[in-house]
């Protein structure tokens, strides 16, 4: 059975950072790009904010670049999404999406940005 987890997703403030992981089980993460969507409060369309390939090259939405950094550790199963100088709109629920042999996803984890 597949499983992607999501955790880290807080409440934090302008300017804050978080840290996102993403953890697969029954499947080898490392023969997957990593994509990283995000849902905004409200929205019904999921945006596309990052990814990294297998061999660990990176790839950003114009709105994240330089404030986003996407990871993986393939020993771990897992992939991660840190995020600095957060701003309101980047809150939302963030997704995890392994792409390859199949596509997943996991069930998300809530980021808000508020003062």
């Amino acid at each position: 059975q597949v499983q992607i987890v999501e955790s880290g997703g807080d409440l934090v403030q302008p300017g804050g950072s978080l840290k996102l992981s993403c953890v697969a089980s029954g499947i080898s993460l490392s023969e997957y790009v990593v994509n990283w969507y995000r849902q905004s409060p409200g929205g019904s369309q999921r945006e596309w904010v990052a990814y990294v390939t297998t061999t660990g090259n990176t790839h950003y939405h114009s709105s994240t670049t330089g404030r986003f950094t996407v990871s993986r550790d393939n020993a771990k199963n897992s992939a991660y999404l840190q995020m600095d100088s957060l701003k309101p709109e980047d809150s939302g629920i963030y997704f995890c999406n392994p792409h390859g042999p199949a596509i997943y996803w996991g069930q998300g984890t809530t980021v808000t940005v508020s003062s």
